[in-house]
């Protein structure tokens, strides 16, 4: 199933999609405790807004084989974690703000993973059963201020620096699913979750040993080969196969 969250007029509405149609939903979609209002509305006709609302962003650095062998890095021997806060999500044709003084600012196509069972310890054999589904996500980065503190909290928790969406796809085997990145319809970014160094169970197993996750966090599994830079008035759409296109512009923050 695809779900999603959007606005139409004042309201807020979660919902899934069939063909071009949403069907509204009340209830809680994660523990599968929901029944239809019999509200219905066109895709085309709606808001659409972040597809999850979480406590935290978990993201992992160094998560691609052929992101690492770009940077001149070495695999690193267990995942690198890092946040990102929820006022940094966004969702699919929402702005991506570009505050001038930060200099360099790169887009990130990322795979990301939607928890719907909450968890602590979680054993990677069991890690399937805490996971909703998967949408796109872009770890927008300040890319001179993470150089430039050593450290990358304050490059990556910009307002709008999480853009996620357009919804979340359940039951599909995200093992070898393509994943590429454009920028005004050219061509950045192109590779597989083949590449994964860690795959999403194994990232849930390693997370939640520091770290409790609530049903809608979602955890963002790195960024393959590609990384660059955006500008104001770029159109940045990050694609990944059986999830959907992710769509957002960049603006100059005022």
């Amino acid at each position: 199933m695809k779900w999603v969250r959007f606005k139409k007029g004042n309201c807020e509405y979660t919902a899934f999609l069939a063909e071009e149609t949403l069907h509204a939903v009340e209830g809680d979609i994660y523990t599968g405790d929901w029944h239809k209002t019999g509200e219905l509305f066109l895709l085309a006709e709606v808001e659409l807004m972040a597809p999850c609302r979480p406590t935290k962003v978990v993201c992992i650095g160094l998560n691609y084989r052929d992101h690492a062998q770009e940077m001149g890095e070495a695999l690193p021997a267990e995942p690198i974690l890092f946040l990102k806060p929820p006022s940094a999500v966004i969702g699919a044709g929402q702005f991506i703000l570009y505050p001038e003084w930060i200099g360099r600012m790169d887009y990130e196509a990322e795979l990301a993973v939607v928890i719907g069972k909450r968890g602590k310890n979680i054993a990677a054999g069991d890690a399937w059963q805490h996971i909703f589904g998967y949408t796109c996500g872009n770890d927008i980065t300040a890319r001179h201020l993470q150089k430039k503190d050593g450290q990358w909290s304050r490059a990556k928790s910009f307002d709008t620096f999480c853009p996620l969406g357009p919804w979340i796809v359940t039951e599909i085997d995200a093992s070898a699913l393509d994943i590429s990145l454009t920028v005004n319809g050219e061509l950045k970014q192109q590779s597989s979750t083949t590449q994964l160094v860690a795959n999403p169970a194994q990232l849930v197993a390693f997370v939640t040993r520091v770290m409790t996750l609530e049903a809608g966090d979602v955890i963002l599994t790195g960024t393959p080969a590609g990384v660059g830079p955006l500008k104001p008035g770029d159109s940045v759409t990050v694609r990944i196969g059986s999830v959907g296109e992710l769509t957002n512009t960049v603006i100059a923050e005022s």
